[in-house]
């Protein structure tokens, strides 16, 4: 019993120094402040959580614990990263509906189609920057003197044909090296940015179960983040809940797998089958189906511009992606 106290009182007491010197600091953070403060009470919450479990007896968590009251302070204070510490990802209940491995010598495109092709952001989207090489699906980031669209930058999308309605997205991938363009494994509703049809999420969201933006890449961290339109009746242009940073391992050399389970009750993020976070952002979670994507994402022309054409060149490297859904059997 004194071990626990013990323990609650010093966590506690180390939570109350980060909590009370923290407003100066935050307020100085560029990003949206009700998207910081979200991600801030967030880190929070998952250390009192934590802690809680310690204080009752399961001293098992103590580091995890500890870990996550270290980073709620310094989220609270810089915005940093957090280590992925929630519920091991199960799948209970759940059966394979979709795999592909990228196996063959070409992409199935009786599953996939190449999405968008044309002018994007600074550059253009063309599916010659997209193939399957030694099991792995490649995405490019280059400049092209002579590209589909004329010369320029060139990034691509990559869709399933079949839309897909809750159920546990997952994919197993290297984010592409370098400043610049950025890899991304997203959902988008046929119209999420129009509060119309979207009706704050309800009617379609666009769910980004991860991005690695080329802002960070020495963090090896990536983002997460939810954007809908019409939350709370908001007629003008769309909303956006980014629900955190979360840090992978050696997420540009390395294999690393990040998952969305989607329910109809609510959205739970996974880094390496670990959670990292839940949200119900909007007005409630989809009810209509969606469409998959993988992108090697093309930046804004003012970041292209700081670019070495005839140097650059970058690769997003994808092992798989699988789509679970409950079994009728359940």
């Amino acid at each position: 019993m004194k071990t626990r106290k013990l323990i609650s009182i010093i966590l506690v007491s180390v939570m109350l120094f980060g909590i009370f010197s923290i407003a100066p600091v935050s307020a100085r953070s560029a990003d949206n402040p009700l998207n910081l403060a979200f991600r801030q009470q967030s880190a929070v919450d998952r250390a009192k959580v934590l802690i809680e479990k310690v204080c009752k007896g399961d001293i098992s968590k103590f580091p995890d614990a500890f870990r996550a009251l270290f980073e709620a302070i310094l989220s609270v204070l810089i915005d940093v990263p957090l280590t992925p510490l929630g519920d091991k990802l199960d799948l209970s209940g759940y059966e394979l509906v979709f795999e592909d491995d990228f196996d063959g010598e070409s992409i199935d495109l009786d599953s996939w189609y190449i999405r968008g092709e044309g002018k994007s952001r600074g550059g253009y989207k063309s599916g010659d920057q997209i193939k399957v090489k030694d099991g792995n699906l490649i995405m490019s980031g280059q400049y092209d003197e002579n590209g589909k669209f004329g010369a320029g930058w060139y990034g691509g999308d990559l869709a399933l044909i079949e839309k897909y309605k809750e159920g546990y997205f997952e994919c197993r991938c290297i984010c592409n090296t370098g400043t610049g363009f950025w890899s991304a494994f997203w959902i988008q509703a046929r119209h999420p940015y129009e509060a119309e049809y979207s009706q704050g999420g309800v009617g379609g969201a666009e769910l980004d179960i991860f991005e690695s933006i080329y802002e960070n890449r020495r963090n090896s961290f990536i983002f997460q983040t939810i954007h809908c339109a019409g939350v709370d009746g908001v007629q003008e242009g769309f909303q956006s809940r980014i629900l955190g940073f979360y840090k992978g391992k050696n997420i540009n050399k390395e294999y690393n797998t990040y998952g969305l389970k989607w329910t109809d009750e609510e959205y739970i993020f996974y880094v390496n089958g670990v959670e990292t976070t839940r949200s119900t952002f909007g007005n409630g979670v989809s009810t209509v189906e969606e469409e998959v994507i993988l992108s090697i994402c093309i930046p804004d022309a003012e970041i292209l511009d700081k670019l070495d054409k005839d140097k650059y060149y970058t690769e997003y490297i994808v092992d798989y992606v699988r789509i679970y859904q409950e079994s009728e059997n359940g």
